[in-house]
């Protein structure tokens, strides 16, 4: 569905004056920011292993072709490197990543002032913070997964709406 949307243009691939209607895949549509905004509208949920975005969008949606919404809220374009991978996904990727999983990936520190439970990163020298917290290559990959798996759902309530307003903008003529 979400491609079949997408206006079509004339495109002369060859160059040699034979144009052809393809799909303007450069066409894009954001959510606007007082709609992202609104908590209203969405629900946060932590994605579990193994699932993607079709099976959330058949879950909560029961149409699995709506992953796209999911995707297009959560600001994902590339689903191969924004979408949390599976568990036996994440260990061959940190395995091929890194030589030693164990060795230090960087130096943390509590924030002095304000929220006290954040952590800064100050890097692979704790010379100036001697009592840093070392955090491990894995430890920083899986903090990386954990907040992949971290990503707001519309409410179905409003989906109608939401794919009738996206149609319509996609549509939309920018000239």
């Amino acid at each position: 569905m979400y491609f079949s949307e997408f206006p079509t243009i004339p495109y002369d691939a060859e160059g040699n004056g034979k144009f052809k209607d393809v799909k303007n895949l450069l066409r894009r549509v954001g959510v606007r920011a007082k709609v992202k905004s609104n908590t209203m509208l969405y629900d946060t949920y932590d994605v579990k292993n193994g699932e993607t975005p079709e099976s959330i969008a058949f879950k909560l949606y029961d149409d699995a072709e709506l992953h796209w919404v999911i995707m297009l809220i959560n600001d994902i374009t590339d689903r191969f490197h924004e979408w949390p991978l599976t568990e036996a996904q994440f260990l061959q990727f940190i395995n091929d990543k890194y030589d030693d999983v164990n060795a230090i990936h960087h130096y943390e520190i509590s924030q002095q002032s304000g929220d006290t439970k954040k952590k800064i990163n100050i890097g692979t020298d704790n010379t100036d913070y001697p009592a840093a917290t070392a955090i491990t290559n894995y430890e920083h990959e899986q903090e990386v997964q954990d907040n992949k798996r971290k990503i707001r759902l519309l409410d179905p309530s409003y989906i109608g709406q939401f794919v009738e307003e996206y149609k319509s903008l996609i549509k939309e003529s920018i000239i």
